[in-house]
């Protein structure tokens, strides 16, 4: 069985090398580098199953390492932030990150959400074919999105919730529903990875995000695709 290998961008010696030999222990092959721009370099030269980015790196931040690799892959990104600050959180999402763990971390949690990513990564829901949603075609299998023909880019993690979505449409869908469906979290889950990936998706299939028509917040409740 092909291990996965992983691109570990962080800039302390110590928490580098425990996180690389812990990660190593549940077998996989770890990659560490210390700034963005070396990680950067790496990321070109070769293929990584998953990425974990320290957000507080020197030189490029670990924001614009994550928008830089979002823009050109859809590989797992998951953020390592030293605070649970609601800012730094969202702002790593919104970077294109589809998850994130807080130092100190411990690594049983990381490695199972690695795990977990990994796992949606490398299946699909073959389920449904074509969805319409609007002017909006999904296909399922292929992992495209269009309206009217034209591409909709969307990361692994915002298709994956398009699709869960559309799967039954008008169905209201907790928080903590998408969290086990999508990211397959249960009790470690955060809500916020859901309101930022619900406003990212909005962006990207919404007339105007600002008054959104087909994802609708169902207040104290969850969100709901309208077909």
């Amino acid at each position: 069985m092909t291990k996965n290998e992983i691109l570990a961008v962080e800039d302390d010696e110590r928490i580098s090398a425990s996180m690389k030999l812990a990660l190593e222990d549940e077998g996989y092959i770890v990659s560490t580098i210390s700034t963005a721009e070396e990680a950067l370099d790496c990321f070109a030269n070769k293929s990584f199953d998953l990425v974990l980015i320290d957000l507080m790196l020197p030189g490029m931040d670990g924001f614009q390492l994550c928008r830089t690799i979002r823009n050109r892959s859809g590989v797992p990104i998951i953020i390592v932030t030293a605070r649970s600050d609601s800012h730094d959180v969202v702002g790593g999402l919104e970077a294109g990150a589809d998850d994130y763990v807080t130092k100190p971390f411990v690594v049983k949690e990381l490695a199972a959400r690695i795990r977990a990513l990994l796992r949606r990564a490398q299946t699909s829901d073959d389920s449904l074919e074509i969805v319409r949603i609007g002017d909006i075609e999904v296909r399922v299998a292929e992992g495209v999105v269009t309206r009217e023909g034209k591409p909709i880019h969307l990361t692994r993690t915002e298709f994956r919730l398009l699709c869960e979505l559309s799967a039954s449409p008008n169905h209201i869908f907790s928080r903590e529903q998408l969290l086990e469906r999508v990211w397959s979290y249960d009790y470690f889950g955060d809500g916020r990875l859901v309101d930022v990936h619900i406003r990212r998706l909005r962006t990207k299939i919404e007339t105007d995000p600002a008054n959104p028509q087909l994802l609708i917040t169902m207040r104290g409740l969850g969100y709901k695709l309208v077909l």
